[in-house]
């Protein structure tokens, strides 16, 4: 491993969906894609041909996927959720939080940043409430900088395994 090249944490579940869509894209899209590119050829005159550019582009995007998705699992480190440690918080976590700002209980699961949603409930490691979590146990309270130049305060009530 070279020098200073990032190690892209994942789940297990993060490292198949991301199999799984690079298999997607091997098989299924370039397949659709050069019967797009295809037909539109077969349309006739190229340089006026919206079909034809349009498929292009969608080639581009999907061989650029193909590529972003390689140059992940190039450099992957699996996280074994059910080894996950459930003392402290790290990768692979599922942790229910106080947030003593709003005055309500949330629920996190910490997992790399390849993988993060924070609509789903998946936050980054290298997030900021990601990291003040790493590492924190139960009863804990982390405090977190805002992008707004505030602090919001947690306490760590439970964590157990992302599984």
């Amino acid at each position: 491993m070279a020098e200073g090249v990032k190690k892209n944490i994942l789940t297990y579940a993060g490292l198949k969906k991301l199999e799984d869509e690079l298999t997607d894209l091997k098989v299924n899209q370039r397949k659709m894609i050069s019967q797009k590119i295809k037909e539109a050829r077969e349309q006739g005159d190229l340089s006026e041909n919206a079909e034809y550019d349009a498929a292009k582009d969608e080639q581009r995007d999907i061989e650029a996927r193909i590529e972003e998705i390689e140059k992940i699992l190039k450099n992957v480190e699996v996280v074994v959720e059910d080894e996950a440690s459930i003392n402290t918080i790290n990768v692979g976590c599922k942790v229910k939080l106080y947030d003593e700002t709003y005055d309500e209980e949330v629920e996190y699961a910490i997992v790399g940043s390849t993988e993060a949603n924070s609509l789903k409930g998946l936050i980054s490691n290298e997030s900021p409430l990601g990291r003040a979590l790493i590492g924190a146990s139960i009863g804990d309270t982390v405090d977190v900088d805002t992008p707004l130049g505030d602090t919001d305060h947690y306490r760590v009530l439970e964590i157990t395994r992302n599984v």
